[in-house]
């Protein structure tokens, strides 16, 4: 477990993975009290063991700030990594759940599907080179990550909080995508929580793009070969009856993606 745990796809759990192995669910929890997290509604951040009632995982979270979380279970234990890692995007996730699940009558709409695949299969790309952004809006994977390979080392990280994939990245392969959004400033966290505070009521999955974030230089052995970013399988191109009608190009891949649902399904490559 410490090997794969050293993967830089974990570098933002790093503070609460010491020792090179998983903590414990007890610990992360004194690790939430100690730095004061809370929930949106003020409540203090817990996670604590499954209820017996039917009461809403997401309503119930943000009434009570207990997290419900199963000892042992390693979705569960990256759910709560991620709480500690993203403290304001988790909070903000939770509330928007919550703000709209009893305007939608027993069935989850789309707005809170976006939530779902971003809470699950998430991750925020931090950068502020404008050409790379492009790239990345663009699907041109090769020039992105094998051309400009030194810029991206150099510019972007790809801080990766969809527990999903990160229990997926035990056991990495290249079709591994997440959905993203960028951010720019110096706080990703910060503004991936205002980001999704500002997401109109009729906001969908196509809001977020695709990432195959093994191809990130050193992320998976024989990244270094170019390749490895021919393999169109794992670094589809970009396709225009994937994106709205009459949309260009550059604003289209803004606002879209092919896969709509979250890690773990035949979505999970890019394009």
């Amino acid at each position: 477990m410490e090997a794969r745990l050293a993967h830089p796809v974990y570098e933002p759990l790093r503070p609460w993975l010491a020792g090179g192995d998983l903590p414990r669910l007890e610990q992360l929890d004194s690790a939430a009290a100690r730095a004061g997290l809370q929930v949106a509604s003020g409540a203090a951040l817990r996670f604590v063991a499954p209820a017996v009632d039917d009461e809403n995982y997401e309503l119930r979270t943000y009434r009570s700030g207990g997290v419900a979380s199963r000892p042992g279970n390693l979705h569960d234990l990256f759910n709560a990594l991620a709480w500690l890692a993203f403290p304001q995007t988790k909070a903000r996730l939770n509330a928007l759940h919550a703000a709209r699940i009893p305007l939608e009558g027993g069935q989850r709409g789309r707005f809170r599907d976006l939530l779902t695949i971003f809470d699950e299969g998430g991750a925020i790309v931090a950068c502020k080179d404008l050409e790379l952004i492009e790239l990345l809006r663009s699907f041109r994977w090769r020039e992105l990550f094998w051309e400009r390979r030194e810029r991206v080392l150099a510019s972007m990280r790809i801080l990766v909080l969809g527990h999903a994939v990160l229990e997926q990245a035990l056991a990495p392969w290249p079709g591994i995508t997440c959905k993203v959004m960028v951010a720019t400033g110096d706080d990703p966290d910060r503004e991936a929580a205002a980001w999704l505070d500002g997401l109109p009521a009729q906001a969908t999955p196509k809001l977020l793009a695709p990432l195959p974030i093994f191809g990130y230089p050193g992320w998976f052995p024989g990244n270094d070969q170019q390749a490895f970013y021919e393999d169109q399988r794992y670094f589809r191109p970009f396709k225009r009856d994937k994106i709205d009608a009459g949309v260009g190009q550059a604003a289209a891949v803004r606002n879209a993606s092919r896969a709509e649902e979250s890690p773990g399904s035949a979505e999970r490559d890019a394009g």
